[in-house]
């Protein structure tokens, strides 16, 4: 308009919206979000596959080994297969305990097998003369009934062995601890040996330092009273054996030790001497089924402690057991 008057006319055209450029950014950005969504549905129905195939075939074969545990089957462990993460350590876990099972049920079936050979003689002996009195076979004289007698001390001093061991591995939930000398119970252990020792034509050897430590007086004595008896048992005639007590050269430890002038252990016998029913290859010709050092062994573990053996060069055995100190 200009005076009044109009002189120009102007016209907005508006072309269609499919011509636009803002509608076709519009229409290439949903495009590419649609295209991406379904890349990352893609990608991520991939992963979870991957990732849940990856999660259950471990829980498979830890199911299938615990299925292979409960038959009894051996090699349960070999079925597992690695996982990531906690599960891997769940698989190795399993795989730890699968082994401790059959290593205690091997243990089991050997003592079961080892008890019924050592229960084996004695009976048979029984069986045998018993018959031979009643039969008449032999007549019940003072030497055959003595013989009898014996075996049946024979067979009850295993008994004893037995309910003794079955005692030790239950004895840390009877143990009554109390400040005790290490020294004093070794002499006391000792002297109810003496007549043993004289027996056997042995020296015993007391060198008992003040030694406390938290212990069961009753079962200490046991622990001393077998290794002493080992002693014994295992030490020539002439020869020595020796009790030490002492504070332990490490803070908040008692030790106490028993030496002989044995022959010693065979160094391939040392790992062994602690085993139920072990019997060394210098145990022939003596008495005894292999439990004294396998009880006090259970009895040093039940009070928190350690026992060692070794063997010097020079020969003789020594048996160092270390308790908490008080």
């Amino acid at each position: 308009m200009a005076g009044g008057q109009t002189v120009g006319t102007v016209v907005i055209d508006f072309p269609p919206a499919s011509q636009s450029a803002a509608w076709q950014a519009r229409s290439a950005i949903l495009q590419a979000v649609g295209y991406g969504t379904l890349a990352a549905v893609a990608l991520a129905a991939t992963a979870a596959l991957l990732v849940s195939r990856r999660t259950t075939r471990p829980l498979t074969a830890l199911a299938a080994a615990a299925g292979a545990v409960e038959r009894g089957e051996d090699g349960a462990e070999k079925l597992l297969r690695p996982g990531p993460g906690e599960l891997g350590q769940v698989s190795a876990a399993f795989a730890k305990m699968a082994r401790t099972l059959r290593h205690e049920d091997q243990l089991r079936r050997d003592m079961v097998a080892d008890i019924a050979h050592e229960l084996r003689t004695p009976v048979t002996i029984l069986q045998g003369g018993t018959e031979e009195l009643l039969d008449g076979i032999a007549d019940p004289t003072p030497g055959k009934i003595t013989s009898l007698h014996d075996e049946t001390l024979r067979l009850g001093r295993l008994v004893d062995d037995l309910a003794t061991l079955a005692a030790a591995q239950a004895a840390a939930l009877t143990l009554h601890r109390v400040p005790a000398d290490l020294g004093k119970i070794a002499a006391a252990a000792a002297g109810a040996l003496e007549s043993q020792f004289t027996e056997a034509a042995l020296t015993l050897n007391l060198d008992t330092a003040e030694a406390t430590a938290v212990a069961d007086e009753a079962r200490i004595t046991q622990i001393v009273t077998n290794l002493l008896t080992n002693a014994i048992k295992y030490t020539p005639p002439g020869g020595q054996v020796t009790v030490t007590t002492r504070a332990g050269a490490g803070a908040g430890t008692a030790r106490l030790t028993v030496t002989d002038t044995g022959p010693g252990i065979p160094e391939a016998d040392l790992p062994h001497v602690f085993d139920r029913f072990w019997r060394g290859t210098g145990a022939k010709g003596r008495s005894g089924a292999g439990i004294g050092l396998a009880v006090a062994a259970e009895l040093t573990a039940a009070h928190g402690g350690s026992i060692t053996a070794a063997s010097p060069p020079g020969g003789g055995a020594v048996f160092t057991v270390t308790l908490p100190a008080a």
